[in-house]
């Protein structure tokens, strides 16, 4: 069985600089880059790719919300036309970013208040499917298993890949908890590890994020754990 393992980052100077995010690099197949629309620069993206490409790891777009005062975490009300305008601007320049140091963008992933908010939203989830039909070519789409956007995007003939999370915990409905409730990150290496192997045969991507609380051991954790499970932890890309 293979299995991708994906992490948001390029959305923090003070992590890049820490060694965190590289050192995330060094576990994870596939790297959410941030666009710079919600946190994060051009420069950053820029060496969070160069890293990446040392190290064989996939570059994904994570486009958001322009929101930078709430990290992207808040739904937004833009419309269509707008939203379409500024996920496909922000796909576009980190492609271009990537492709100045030899890489190059291989998946679209949406963030925070922007993911969950497609997963019902039929007006917002169309706009970040017509952005990447806008693209010069049809990159695929991570997103929550059963969620509106993924039907849009698999009803354009976009390529989809079911993401799971192994470090937040899920509603009976199979969304995510909202980060406002208790309990809704899960820091406990043991525990996000066994929720990553039990995602296995139900996902095709699993996400650490680089912000929760010991994300490079809970990544390591991960890891080890999915192997031990005999799942082969690789790109899709």
């Amino acid at each position: 069985m293979r299995i991708d393992l994906n992490a948001d980052l390029g959305e923090s100077w003070e992590r890049w600089r820490s060694g965190d995010d590289v050192a995330l690099l060094d576990v994870v197949t596939s790297a959410n880059v941030c666009c710079g629309a919600y946190a994060g620069d051009a420069e950053l993206m820029r060496v969070t790719c160069e890293a990446a490409v040392a190290r064989g790891v996939a570059i994904g777009a994570q486009v958001g919300y322009p929101d930078r005062e709430n990290f992207g975490r808040v739904y937004v009300d833009i419309s269509p036309a707008e939203l379409t305008a500024e996920l496909l601007d922000q796909v576009r320049m980190l492609d271009d970013i990537a492709r100045s140091i030899g890489g190059t963008v291989t998946y679209v992933k949406p963030h925070g208040a922007l993911y969950n908010t497609i997963v019902h939203h039929e007006r917002q989830a169309q706009a970040v499917v017509d952005a990447i039909c806008a693209l010069d070519r049809p990159l695929p789409l991570l997103g929550l298993p059963g969620s509106l956007v993924l039907d849009l995007a698999a009803a354009a003939g976009l390529p989809v890949v079911h993401e799971g999370f192994a470090d937040r915990a899920y509603t009976a409905a199979g969304t995510l908890v909202p980060r406002s409730e208790p309990g809704a990150v899960l820091d406990l290496p043991d525990a996000v590890a066994a929720q990553a192997v039990d995602l296995l045969g139900r996902v095709s991507s699993i996400c650490v994020h680089s912000d929760s609380p010991g994300a490079l051991q809970l990544a390591r954790a991960v890891h080890a754990a999915l192997e031990h499970a005999g799942a082969t932890v690789a790109s899709g890309s």
